[in-house]
């Protein structure tokens, strides 16, 4: 989850370095904008050293990006579609007064206008200054748009005098970001191992036996694993998808290279998640050259690994193995059946006979089973059932608090 942190030019501008620290202590990914005068307190090199990112200091610093693609350019409206919250800290009273009555003129400002992100400022400045009637105004109205503040605290300011304008303290400050974002870090310490994609079983060097996966499940469940503190492996068969940011990918194609890779690596996971669409047969023989259309043709199949089944085989106490199915008829009769087969924790299950969801579509609705119970996530966004599937598969350690949240077991 990316977080951009303002900087404006008060004496506490050196305070915010710490705020970047602590934002990535929540396994964020913090990128930092400096206005003019911010640089005159701290020098951008330091940010991008604790960031790793570029520091954006100027509106007209374009991008380097190809002749054909200079769209992109405009790299106000890239960082304001791509970050998931912005935060200035320290917030002074000439950034609050350009943020209240619209001005634009420099990178952060702009940046204000044109996210639709939540918006947090941490004031600090002088005790008149933020006594003054202008200055509550452009907080006042500032806040009637939905802007989050965080008052500053009382005491000795850097101007000698005594009040309130100092920063706000660093968890104040994060937890209003972590609420606005409404984020958890519930997986730090946790290493989760994912697959992904569908895997392919070469018929000739030119055909391939495969599925209808996209991937975007297993994608999107490291997404949000990453962003709730985990360690994520992702091993993941073909598909058109960026990884997501902060994963480590171990990229495969075929079910016995998907196998070989899950089971090197299965001992370091703490929970195990196989969403990938794994193909379940292949060509007995593998043609050496490509096969020539002459008319009808008959092919014998095996089956591949069960991958899922030998996870179960090696696990280690304490372990959770999370499986999944795609059904098109009598969708939970066969996932409890695969489900108690295979010995997994749960299955997720996906009745992918419903149109516009599931294989291809950025959103689904599953069932998460369990021997117990079955509890079914209405449709949503892949990302959101995500979350809610990661929230099932910590209440696998819980169970008796997760029954008495969710309802009643069904048989």
């Amino acid at each position: 989850m990316k977080v951009t942190v303002g900087v404006s030019g008060g004496i506490a501008a050196y305070k915010a370095a710490e705020l970047v620290r602590a934002l990535q202590q929540q396994a964020l990914d913090v990128h930092v904008v400096m206005t003019e005068s911010a640089q005159q307190f701290v020098q951008p090199v330091t940010f991008a050293a604790l960031s790793g990112h570029k520091v954006i200091t100027s509106l007209w610093t374009l991008p380097e990006v190809p002749d054909d693609n200079l769209s992109s350019a405009i790299e106000h409206i890239e960082a304001a579609q791509s970050t998931d919250a912005l935060v200035v800290a320290p917030a002074t009273a000439n950034i609050l007064a350009k943020f209240a009555n619209g001005i634009a003129d420099d990178f952060l400002t702009t940046l204000y206008l044109a996210t639709t992100a939540p918006v947090i400022v941490a004031p600090a400045m002088n005790v008149n200054m933020w006594n003054h009637p202008a200055t509550r105004a452009n907080l006042e109205t500032l806040a009637s748009r939905g802007v989050r503040i965080v008052e500053p605290e009382s005491g000795y300011l850097a101007c000698g005098m005594t009040g309130s304008g100092r920063l706000a303290e660093m968890p104040r400050i994060v937890d209003a970001v972590l609420g606005v974002l409404h984020h958890r870090n519930d997986l730090s310490g946790e290493t989760v191992l994912i697959t992904a994609g569908g895997t392919r079983e070469a018929l000739d060097p030119v055909r391939f036996l495969g599925n209808r996966s996209s991937g975007k499940m297993g994608y999107a469940l490291a997404e949000a694993a990453v962003r709730r503190g985990a360690r994520v492996i992702l091993v993941s068969a073909p598909t058109a998808l960026r990884p997501p940011a902060g994963v480590e990918l171990v990229p495969v194609i075929t079910t016995e290279e998907m196998r070989r890779e899950v089971l090197n690596r299965t001992d370091q996971a703490s929970i195990v998640i196989k969403a990938a669409a794994v193909a379940d047969y292949r060509p007995k023989q593998q043609a050496e050259q490509k096969m020539k259309r002459v008319g009808p043709l008959s092919l014998e199949l095996e089956p591949t690994e069960d991958i899922l089944a030998e996870v179960v085989s090696h696990r280690h106490p304490g372990q959770l193995i999370i499986g999944f199915a795609a059904e098109t008829e009598n969708a939970v009769a066969h996932g409890r059946d695969k489900l108690l087969r295979k010995g997994a924790d749960a299955i997720v299950l996906n009745d992918v006979s419903r149109e516009g969801i599931g294989f291809d579509s950025d959103r689904n609705a599953v069932t998460f089973l369990t021997p117990h119970r079955a509890l079914d996530l209405p449709e949503m966004a892949k990302r959101d059932i995500a979350d809610r599937i990661l929230e099932e598969v910590l209440g696998l350690r819980r169970p008796q608090q997760v029954v008495a949240e969710t309802g009643p077991l069904v048989e």
